[in-house]
Formats: C-alpha cells, sequence, structure tokens
C-alpha cells in the first residue's frame, strides 16, 4: 500500500504527536508498505531525506522554535506544502493519505482528494480539538469551528488516541464516527535500568501541565532523590523561580531531543516519572515513562488513566498533597516502586507495542478502501 502521511511536525521538531508519526510510518515500511511525509521545514533540517525507509519531505514553513508552534506558524503550513503534496500525489498515486491533526493539515488532505481523488483519515491528537487546552488555543478553535466541522464531515474515518478526546470532539460534532486506536512504543529502545535515586519529569513547559505542583510537593521536604526536569516553554522561568530553594534538589535540563543520549540515559536511571498534568490526550511521555519500567504518579485528566490502567498511580490535577505522599510512599518503598515499575513496563509491551498498533490503522485504511464512494 502507498500511504501519504501529514503533519506539520516531525522528528527531530515537535512534540508527542511528532515522534508517534515516525514511529508509524517506520512500522508501516517494516510491513512492506511505501510510506511519503509531507512537513514543515525548520532551521537547516533538509528539504528532503530517507530515514529508516520513510521518505521525508520539508515544505517551506515559518517555524521560529523546534518545541513549540504557534498560530501563525501553524497558518504557513498548507499553502507551504500545498503544490509539492498534490505533485506527489499525482506522481506517486497514493492509496490514502493519513493526516495528522484536523488543523492545519486537514485542509491539505481534503485539497489532495479534490486535486488527486486520494481518500483521507485524520487522526485527532488534542490540540486540534475545541475545548481541549482552552488556555491557549480557546480563541482560535472558535473561530475556525466551521471549517472544522466541515473536516471533520469530509473526511473518510476520524480517529482518537483516547476514549476520553473521543469524547470531547462528540461535544462539537455529534454526527460522527470515531474510531479510538491508541498510540504506540517501541520498549526495547528504553533503558530499564539500574535504576537511581532519580524522579523524572519531561514534556512541554505549560501551566496545565503541572509541573509546578510537583515542585511545590518536594520543595519543603528533603528527599534523597534528585528531581530532573526535562522540557522548555514559556512557563520555564516561572518554574526555576518556583524551584529555588528547594530541600529536595531540582535539576533542569531544557528541551532534550529524543534522539539525545541524555535523553534516553534520564529515563534508563529515573526510578519513578511524575506527569500531574490538568489537561491531556494520550501523552506519549507517559508510554516512554512505562518503556523505561519507571513507577509513575499522573492525573486523572484526560487520556493519562487510559494510559497507564493500573499500573500507575492516579491523583487530581492541582493535588500537591497527593503527589507529596505518594512520592514518600514509593522513595520509602523500594519493593513497591519496583512492582510498580514492573507493571508498566508489562502493559506498555502488551497493550501499546507498534507492531499491533499499526495493524489497527491498516485495518483502518482497508475499511475506507473497500467502502463504496457516497456510503
Amino acid at each position: 500500500m502507498k500511504i501519504l502521511m501529514l503533519n506539520h511536525e516531525f522528528p527531530p521538531v515537535g512534540g508527542g504527536a511528532s515522534p508517534i508519526t515516525f514511529e508509524l510510518s517506520k512500522q508501516l515500511v517494516k510491513m512492506g508498505h511505501h510510506v511519503d511525509v509531507v512537513t514543515m521545514h525548520y532551521g537547516k533540517l533538509p528539504r528532503f531525506e530517507t530515514v529508516e525507509g520513510v521518505n521525508i519531505y520539508r515544505t517551506p514553513a515559518i517555524r521560529k522554535r523546534p518545541n513549540i508552534c504557534y498560530a501563525h506558524e501553524l497558518a504557513t503550513y498548507v499553502p507551504g506544502a500545498l503544490f509539492k503534496t498534490v505533485r506527489l500525489a499525482k506522481r506517486e498515486k497514493y492509496d490514502i493519505t493519513h493526516c495528522h491533526f484536523i488543523i492545519p493539515g486537514g485542509p491539505l488532505a481534503w485539497l489532495v482528494k479534490k486535486f488527486a481523488g486520494t481518500p483521507f483519515i485524520i487522526t485527532c491528537h488534542g490540540s486540534d480539538v475545541p475545548g481541549y487546552n482552552p488556555d491557549r488555543f480557546k480563541s482560535m478553535h472558535k473561530a475556525l469551528l466551521p471549517s472544522w466541522r466541515f473536516l471533520v464531515r469530509r473526511t473518510s474515518l476520524l480517529t482518537s488516541p483516547s476514549e476520553s478526546l473521543k469524547k470531547l470532539i462528540l461535544q462539537s460534532c455529534q454526527d460522527t464516527g470515531i474510531k479510538v486506536i491508541p498510540n504506540g512504543i517501541y520498549t526495547e529502545r528504553f533503558g530499564k535500568g539500574p535504576k537511581e535515586k532519580s524522579i523524572l519529569m519531561c514534556s512541554r513547559i505549560l501551566p496545565r501541565k503541572g509541573f509546578q505542583y510537583a515542585i511545590q510537593a518536594v520543595k519543603d521536604i528533603k528527599l534523597d532523590w534528585q528531581l530532573h526536569v526535562v522540557g522548555q516553554g514559556p512557563y520555564l522561568p516561572e518554574l526555576k523561580k518556583l524551584a529555588e530553594g528547594s530541600k529536595t534538589p531540582i535539576k533542569f535540563w531544557g528541551w532534550l531531543d529524543n534522539n539525545d543520549p541524555t535523553f534516553y540515559e534520564l529515563f534508563s536511571k529515573s526510578a519513578i516519572f511524575v506527569f500531574p498534568s490538568e489537561a491531556e490526550n494520550f501523552p506519549s511521555v507517559l508510554l516512554e515513562a512505562q518503556a523505561s519500567g519507571m513507577a509513575i504518579i499522573t492525573s486523572t485528566a484526560g487520556g493519562c488513566p487510559e494510559v497507564v490502567g493500573k499500573a500507575g498511580l492516579l491523583v487530581e490535577p492541582g493535588d500537591t498533597e497527593g503527589i507529596r505522599k505518594m512520592l514518600v510512599k514509593l522513595t520509602e518503598s523500594d519493593k513497591l516502586r519496583q512492582q510498580f515499575g514492573k507493571d508498566a513496563l508489562k502493559r506498555a509491551q502488551q497493550q501499546f507495542n507498534w507492531e499491533k498498533i499499526a495493524r489497527q490503522y491498516l485495518n483502518c485504511y482497508n475499511e475506507v478502501l473497500n467502502t463504496p464512494p457516497g456510503n
């Protein structure tokens, strides 16, 4: 099968949906399929390259940062990629287009269908859904809602990584079918120890990620552990200021590319992972923590409980005292900490391996291709 993959962000650029798109593409190539990716150009990255069998086309855009993309930058994806994408579609005669994010990629997928006749599916990732992360996207979602509904009703199939996000989508467009397919992980890429007295947090540094609650939880207690914070974002200066004078040592690493050896070393050596987010879809970073065999503390928000299941500890969003109690509980019990780590790894291996996830997507592709037009 020939597959056109669209995502405005792609490694080494972007957040959680970026590596998800890459890993799915690589798995599809391993299974004998042809995959071309069209994404935004950034910095000095090559305009075209082939990585592990995946052809990557980077088209003109004005993205300024690798870890975050603002609305005016997102808007340049479609005009910058349109000519290249349509030309590729006419030349390659793809069987299907798989677009990640309704906005900004959805219009491009729809135009490819118009010009080249290629059916398309869209996978939502959170920020492209009205009501998700209103502190950043409320105005944009409101302005784009008519266009959003237009695209949702014209895609051959909509998929969501979590039941939580599916429910949010249905609040804005009830007359659409949505299939839930979780994100995947290659567990063998992550080291499993030996573990050190290390607590890890990793994400874009935004207020809704809740890192401030974890810092408050350890600031006034003297744990014989090191808290590591990986990530970059507009809330980082506030977070560093909050961490001043902490009795538990806290180290900020900034943004680390997930190909950076330091990134994997931190995941390999850390014994506890804390992710107290206030709003999430299906955070890939929790999969990475599971694959590393860490004991996980996360929130009840969004898709977080769907990722960890019973293999993690849950707190309500903003519950500083709850985070503190669970951290003390885990740091004081080697047995409990190790058992949660084993359960987390087992869950990642059994539920979220990429071959299993890719086959679910292939079933979707075939379902679309075998459905008569107009049905």
